[in-house]
């Protein structure tokens, strides 16, 4: 796996867990890429599509189960890696919503006793088919969600850059 060459990208079950967000906007975020191009014709039903949701299955703590729905696909080839799970929505959501929802503890919260293990924990596909989700049928509704977390997520990042900024020259 390279950032450099490749024309597949490949979504790492530990960049779900540290370094993507709730929505995964693949134009945006800078994802690893497999270089053997024999891949691409082997997992051809495997490519992911915009509202796919990726859950890690491992990790060393409670963190399992952490998901980043896809966005921004357009020409992409995306592959979710070892220790995920992709998922595909049987219906349409919101850009968003599955990617907040599914990672708020409400959601979380039945994944905890679906998980196995003791110094490294993982939820198994089938225990996962055993949760619940809860949606507003409005497709509107599901908007306004999505939107309202992917914004307040900007806002918390610019006020962290400015955090971050304020304390280099506060040490110069």
């Amino acid at each position: 796996m390279t950032y450099e060459e490749g024309t597949i990208k490949n979504v790492h079950y530990g960049d779900i867990l540290v370094k993507y967000g709730e929505v995964l906007d693949v134009k945006n975020e800078q994802i690893p890429n497999i270089i053997d191009a024999s891949v691409a014709e082997k997992y051809k039903a495997s490519f992911l599509q915009n509202g796919d949701v990726i859950f890690a299955d491992t990790a060393e703590d409670e963190t399992v189960g952490k998901c980043s729905e896809i966005a921004g696909l357009t020409d992409e080839t995306v592959l979710s890696g070892l220790h995920t799970i992709p998922y595909r929505p049987q219906m349409k959501f919101a850009t968003g919503y599955l990617g907040y929802y599914l990672n708020a503890s409400a959601f979380h919260q039945q994944l905890i006793p679906l998980m196995q293990g003791i110094k490294v924990t993982s939820i198994s596909k089938s225990a996962m088919q055993n949760t619940d989700i809860v949606y507003p049928k409005s497709f509107d509704e599901q908007e306004k969600i999505g939107a309202y977390f992917m914004h307040l997520d900007h806002l918390i990042t610019l006020h962290q850059r400015k955090l971050f900024y304020a304390k280099i020259q506060y040490i110069i």
